[in-house]
C-alpha cells in the first residue's frame, strides 16, 4: 500500500512539473497612441517639437501609456508592442517607456499610425486619441490633417481617426478594446466601435484648447485599471469591420486641395471639395486616403 502512495504521489509531482514546463499561452496587446488626448494637454504648443511645452507633454504621453502596459501586463499580456502615432512619431520618450514593451517609433510609416498590427494580436488599444474634426467641445478635434480634411466617410459614415483605425485592426480580427482621452473621443468610441468598447477620459473638454483635468494620480489609476479590465473581457468585444466595397468620401476644406486629388487615377469629384473612390479591399482604401491628404497637404 505505501508504494502504490509513493508511487501515486510521484505522478502528481510530475503532473505538476510538466504543467510548469508548459509554454504560456501567448496574448499580444498592440497600442496606438496619439497624443491630443493625453493628460494634461490641451493646446497645439503642448504637441509641437518646435515649443518649450513639448517637453512636459511626452513625459505626459510616456506616463499614461506606462500605466496601461502596467495594466495589461497584470491582466495577462505576455507581449505589448507600442506605436508612437502622433506627428513625427518620435514623442515617447524610448528609455522612459516601461521595459517589457516594445516601441515603433518615427515616421514615415505605411500604415502610420497602426504601423505593426497584424493577425497575431488578441487586442488593440487606442491611447490619447481625440474627437472627429466639428466635434463640440473636445480638445483639438481634427480628422489626420487640421489644415486639409473637413471630413472622411467611409461607406457613408463619418469617421474619426478611432474609426479609420480600428478599421484597420478589424481588417485583421483584432478588436479594438479601450479608447482615452477627453470625455467627446470616449463616447464616439463606443458609438463607433461598439458599447463595450472601455472608454477612459482623463479630461472633459470645455472648449477646443480648455478641460477640466482628472487629477493626475488618479488618471494614471483609471488607465491602468481600465486597460486591465477592457483585456480580461476582450472576449466581449467584437473587430469593427467596413464590409466591402469601401467607398471613402474625402472632403477637403478648400476646393484647391482637392483639385490636386482629382489628378489620381479612379478618383472621382463628388462635388467642389470632395474627393472620392472605392476598393474591395480597405487596406488598400485607406493607403490612397493617405496619399491624397498627403498631397493636397504638400500642394
Amino acid at each position: 500500500m505505501k508504494k502504490i502512495v509513493m508511487f501515486l504521489a510521484s505522478l502528481v509531482i510530475l503532473a505538476g512539473l510538466c504543467a510548469a514546463q508548459q509554454p504560456k499561452p501567448k496574448l499580444k496587446v498592440y497600442i496606438s497612441a496619439d497624443m491630443e488626448g493625453i493628460w494634461g494637454v490641451v493646446h497645439g504648443d503642448q504637441t509641437s517639437p518646435e515649443s518649450p511645452e513639448y517637453g512636459p507633454a511626452r513625459k505626459w504621453m510616456t506616463d499614461d501609456v506606462n500605466a496601461v502596459i502596467a495594466g495589461l501586463f497584470e491582466a495577462g499580456a505576455t507581449e505589448v508592442v507600442v506605436n508612437d502615432a502622433h506627428g513625427s512619431q518620435r514623442n515617447i520618450i524610448p528609455d522612459a517607456l516601461d521595459p517589457r514593451a516594445f516601441l515603433i517609433s518615427g515616421s514615415p510609416k505605411p500604415l502610420s499610425m497602426m504601423q505593426g498590427i497584424d493577425g497575431t494580436f488578441q487586442a488593440c488599444l487606442f491611447i490619447g486619441y481625440h474627437a472627429k474634426a466639428g466635434t463640440e467641445e473636445a480638445i483639438l478635434d481634427h480628422t489626420i490633417s487640421g489644415s486639409v480634411v473637413y471630413a472622411i466617410r467611409v461607406n457613408g459614415q463619418v469617421m474619426p481617426e478611432l474609426g479609420l483605425n480600428g478599421a484597420i485592426a478589424g481588417y485583421f480580427n483584432v478588436p479594438v478594446i479601450m479608447v482615452s482621452g477627453d470625455t467627446a473621443v470616449c463616447g464616439q468610441a463606443k458609438s463607433i466601435l461598439g458599447t463595450e468598447t472601455v472608454g477612459v477620459a482623463v479630461k472633459d473638454a470645455v472648449g477646443r484648447y480648455a478641460a477640466k483635468m482628472v487629477p493626475r494620480d488618479d488618471a494614471r489609476r483609471l488607465l491602468k485599471e481600465g486597460a486591465k479590465e477592457a483585456l480580461l473581457k476582450r472576449a466581449s468585444m467584437k473587430p469593427f469591420m467596413v464590409q466591402p466595397p469601401c467607398r471613402f468620401e474625402l472632403e477637403f476644406h478648400t476646393s484647391g486641395q482637392a483639385e490636386v486629388a482629382w489628378l489620381v487615377p479612379g478618383v472621382t469629384r463628388a462635388d467642389a471639395r470632395t474627393a472620392a473612390f472605392s476598393n474591395n479591399d480597405y487596406l488598400e482604401g485607406f493607403r490612397l486616403l493617405r496619399a491624397l491628404i498627403a498631397l493636397a497637404a504638400g500642394r
